[in-house]
């Protein structure tokens, strides 16, 4: 399969997934995307999922859950698009 092929989406996804794999998640500054944080508001309902997300894959359940309760159900959600993704990549491109 040539590079060319995949979709910019799955490689997103991929991304955020190696991306979220190397967060501190007790760093005292840590970088971040989130609009509102930039703005300045002080409360966000996604901000700490990340950091959650990587506590879990860490196994740390505990500390995921009280940074953010949703991390498994964003690891879910991404890693069904994934498969969304490479499942319409072996049908529409011949591939497999």
């Amino acid at each position: 399969m040539k590079l060319q092929k995949l979709p910019l989406e799955l490689i997103f996804w991929i991304g955020s997934l190696l991306a979220i794999l190397t967060i501190d998640p007790w760093a005292a500054n840590h970088f971040s995307l989130c609009p509102l944080e930039n703005l300045g508001f002080s409360w966000c309902p996604g901000c700490g999922l990340g950091r959650a997300m990587n506590l879990l894959a860490r196994g740390e359940f505990q500390a995921s859950w009280e940074m953010h309760p949703l991390a498994t159900l964003a690891y879910l959600v991404i890693i069904s698009r994934i498969w969304n993704l490479i499942s319409n990549l072996k049908t529409t491109h011949n591939y497999g």
